[in-house]
């Protein structure tokens, strides 16, 4: 009908009628806000009720990661006082001075005691270079004390129940130390003649068994024959002897009774380390032969080779 009414009527007209027929579209009032609520733009959206609400708290906002890792660093930083500015250059200790068989590394201190009673006298243990020279030159020979760095000498007699371990001690090092002692005892077996046996019976088909040089002394080498001469209590006694007692670093469990604490093992495990020692910082030509000058023959052992 529009168009046969627009032929009756002029173009002011038409424009009227249209718009009074068809009236715009507008979009209602936005309700005032009050002071409390929380302002959001006016948006469609698909998301659930649930996850709707979860957005629109506030309390659930967090900060993006790098904002939060730059404001921790910067609390980390005001708290310990690590700027350089603050620092005096007089006030930085300097704890690479002293070693670290002197005395404890002050970070591995812990604030409290936790265990023993701190009116209790520690066991006496030698803090005398003079005296460590001493022993290294009876078991090394002749400037045997030039051999050996001083932290390598003092961690080579330091068990691990001193100072709970905190200053070095020689585990590692007696473990290199038992094996090229053991290897050594096997080649000294190896030399030793045969033992007198009884007359070999002879064979009802007339054969000879396989004989050469190099393998007469093998039937020694069994693992009776070395714990005969390799064990505890002899090697205990050679460490006696070389007064390996007098510069130990322990801490013994029975003060009144060294023997039931171990001490017969302390004292080896401390002569396998001084050879661990030598091997690691001189060579294994040089420890073996120490091995077998200071270790083998006060046992008993002949060494030909």
């Amino acid at each position: 009908m529009l168009p046969r009414i627009a032929e009756n009527l002029p173009s002011g007209d038409l424009d009227i009628n249209l718009r009074t027929r068809t009236p715009a579209r507008r979009n209602p009032p936005s309700p005032v806000p009050d002071s409390d609520a929380t302002l959001l733009p006016q948006m469609t959206s698909k998301l659930p009720g649930q996850a709707f609400a979860a957005v629109t708290r506030p309390g659930r906002w967090r900060a993006p990661s790098c904002a939060v890792s730059v404001c921790s660093n910067a609390q980390h930083l005001r708290r310990n006082g690590f700027s350089s500015a603050a620092t005096p250059e007089g006030s930085q200790v300097d704890t690479t001075s002293v070693p670290r068989w002197k005395q404890t590394p002050p970070a591995m201190k812990a604030p409290v005691r936790l265990q023993g009673d701190p009116n209790k006298p520690e066991f006496p243990v030698n803090s005398d270079p003079k005296v460590l020279d001493a022993f290294y030159g009876r078991l090394l020979g002749k400037d045997g004390h030039k051999m050996l760095s001083e932290e390598v000498k003092w961690q080579a007699v330091t068990h691990k129940s001193f100072d709970q371990g905190r200053r070095g001690f020689n585990d590692k090092l007696a473990y290199l130390g038992k094996q090229i002692v053991h290897l050594q005892c096997s080649f000294a077996f190896l030399e030793t003649p045969p033992l007198a046996s009884e007359t070999a019976k002879e064979d009802p088909y007339g054969r000879e068994p396989f004989e050469h040089l190099a393998l007469q002394g093998l039937d020694n080498l069994t693992a009776e024959n070395k714990d005969m001469k390799i064990n505890t209590r002899n090697m205990a006694k050679l460490g006696k002897l070389y007064g390996v007692e007098e510069v130990l670093r322990w801490r013994p469990r029975y003060v009144g009774d060294l023997g039931e604490s171990g001490m017969e093992l302390t004292l080896t495990q401390a002569l396998y380390a001084v050879i661990g020692a030598v091997a690691l910082e001189k060579g294994t030509v040089v420890a073996n032969q120490i091995t077998r000058e200071r270790i083998l023959l006060p046992l008993g052992f002949r060494t030909t080779y």
